[in-house]
């Protein structure tokens, strides 16, 4: 799995010009599912997201987790994070997972997420064409990719 995680002071996800999540400060994660991923991937990278200190703490210092701020969180699956852009102009997605394993994957890491941060998350629609608006905070931007645990 890997997954663009941005803080965020507010964020939104519509889809056909209606809102399907809104949340105010917080972190919108965009989560690409590999054909490799598996449940162990969701439990690694869910309990890596809601841990990430990477809010500041009263001293101004990126000391604080999604967790430890009671921070919000919107989960969009974005299946071209898993492009290959190794030969030629245009992205190969051979690398991402089918919907067959990718749509259970996704919700399992929602529910996951949820879980380990003890609060409902906002989410997009599977597949559909989303409009996601987001303002960066800081900008805080970090990537995490599940086969490449740095």
């Amino acid at each position: 799995m890997k997954a663009v995680i941005q803080r965020v002071s507010r964020a939104s996800v519509s889809v056909n010009g209606e809102m399907v999540s809104k949340i105010g400060d917080g972190l919108l994660i965009l989560l690409g599912v590999g054909y490799e991923d598996d449940e162990s991937d969701v439990e690694w990278l869910s309990r890596k997201i809601v841990n990430l200190r990477i809010f500041n703490d009263e001293n101004q210092v990126m000391n604080k987790s999604l967790l430890e701020k009671e921070g919000d969180a919107i989960v969009v699956s974005q299946f071209t994070l898993q492009a290959s852009t190794k030969k030629g102009n245009r992205p190969s997605y051979i690398k991402a997972a089918k919907s067959d394993v990718s749509i259970p994957l996704y919700k399992k890491f929602v529910q996951r997420f949820q879980t380990d941060l003890g609060k409902e998350v906002g989410t997009g629609i599977f597949g559909a064409d989303m409009k996601v608006d987001l303002l960066n905070d800081g900008p805080v931007t970090i990537i995490i990719d599940t086969k490449n645990k740095e």
